[in-house]
């Protein structure tokens, strides 16, 4: 009798607010959040609620940044008592490429520490914003106490996303074991005629025709058995505040065609995200959808 392989989906939320964004930080800069109307304790309801509709058995990993964490604890052990995984996004959402090393080693410890305050669990893993890690970052991220990473896109087109050394490491699934206790979860891209295509989450998913991107995901999971997306509350939320293209902080310089182009890859698609969310669930209802650290358990065992 012909048996049909169990794939596993790793659904990884990024939990930060719409002006926390990279491509929005020429209009909102960090000391401009607090004065910010937050929209992100909704959403993530909403998402929560989603699944819960789909399949209550069917969990994801919430990777909280420290700064929502401190004024929405709350939601954090919400999120945690639906039986989802809580990991850390960083406390500020600063590229961290962009830190020196006591920064970054403050803000790791930080969101870690808050994250374990408000849970009352221990804190695995990690993500980078805008994936923004390197080797050395990594050794960094091991030093706070994690044990898994999840901040690698093997998309090099992008700007903002950091590079590591994977070739000399042990693989097993979609992970990627750098030392003894710390493993690497890579965003799941595509790999066609050698060329990496990113298919990951995010505003990729957006972009591509539903059917396209359900067509590429069946290819990853035929593969690795596995995939592991990524998206952020805000982006099942057509109606957050919209910035103009002339409207910048003072003293602030940005090209206008920059402009349009990060407002457009910001609120591209925006009101069909919850919709070909709830599709996507759908059409791979078949596979595991679980928590990042039950993956790797699993691999373990196995």
């Amino acid at each position: 009798m012909h048996s049909t392989k169990q794939t596993d989906i790793l659904l990884t939320i990024d939990v930060e607010d719409w002006f926390q964004v990279e491509n929005l930080r020429p209009w909102f800069p960090p000391y401009k959040w607090e004065h910010q109307t937050c929209r992100v304790e909704n959403n993530t309801m909403r998402l929560l609620d989603l699944f819960d509709s789909f399949n209550p058995a069917s969990k994801a990993t919430f990777f909280v940044l420290g700064w929502i964490a401190r004024k929405f604890p709350s939601m954090v052990r919400e999120i945690q008592s639906r039986g989802h995984e809580i990991a850390s996004h960083g406390e500020g959402h600063l590229l961290n490429a962009h830190l020196d090393e006591a920064t970054l080693r403050q803000d790791l410890e930080t969101s870690k520490k808050r994250l374990e305050d408000i849970t009352g669990t221990g804190i695995h893993g990690y993500r980078a914003p805008n994936f923004s890690i390197n080797d050395h970052i990594l050794t960094l991220i091991k030093r706070a106490g994690y044990s898994y990473d999840s901040s690698y896109n093997s998309f090099d087109r992008h700007g903002r996303y950091g590079k590591i050394s994977t070739n000399e490491f042990q693989k097993k699934g979609i992970a990627i074991k750098l030392e003894e206790k710390f493993t690497e979860l890579p965003i799941s891209n595509l790999s066609i005629l050698n060329q990496t295509i990113p298919w990951g989450g995010g505003g990729y998913f957006r972009l591509y025709p539903p059917a396209l991107f359900t067509k590429g995901v069946r290819r990853i999971l035929s593969r690795e058995n596995a995939y592991l997306f990524y998206m952020h509350p805000w982006e099942i939320d057509p109606k957050q505040p919209k910035v103009a293209t002339t409207r910048l902080m003072k003293g602030r310089k940005l090209d206008q065609g920059k402009q349009i182009l990060q407002r457009w890859r910001h609120y591209l698609n925006l009101d069909k995200t919850q919709q070909r969310l709830k599709n996507l669930l759908t059409q791979f209802k078949t596979s595991n959808f679980i928590t990042c650290t039950q993956y790797l358990k699993n691999l373990m065992d196995s």
